[in-house]
């Protein structure tokens, strides 16, 4: 997926937090921590480095949700960052995302962390941030 077309589904998927733009995914890619985990309805865009890992964003076209594909790819973004040696993994999600946030604790992830106030809506009314984590080692 080319950054413009990122920036497209981004935008069809968020308004708080605000979408990335195609220049903001461009930066992110160029980056040689930065990973892109892509299926036909969506994309997981993470970072791995110190043997951490962020999920930067996690999109799924909404005429495609609920049937997988956000667990496939969040799947797909863990096994990426193994094998770039992560042994934890990281992330942020809006407070206001339940569907993200089940999908998230039903993965192992865990809250440890909240962010108050930390997103702002186009009307300038503010959201949460959910910090969540878990360990990607085997055990």
């Amino acid at each position: 997926m080319t950054p413009a077309a990122l920036a497209e589904l981004h935008a069809q998927c968020f308004r708080v937090p605000a979408p990335f733009t195609a220049r903001a995914f461009s930066a992110f890619l160029a980056s040689p921590h930065c990973f892109l985990c892509t299926l036909p309805h969506g994309f997981a865009l993470g970072r791995a480095v110190a043997g951490e890992a962020e999920l930067l964003t996690l999109a799924v076209h909404p005429d495609h949700r609920r049937a997988g594909t956000g667990r496939a790819l969040l799947d797909g973004f863990e096994a990426t960052a193994r094998a770039r040696d992560a042994q934890m993994a990281f992330l942020e999600v809006s407070a206001e995302n339940a569907g993200a946030i089940a999908l998230y604790a039903a993965a192992g992830y865990a809250e440890s962390g909240r962010r108050a106030g930390y997103y702002r809506d186009s009307d300038g009314s503010k959201c949460d941030a959910i910090l969540m984590e878990r360990s990607l080692t085997r055990g």
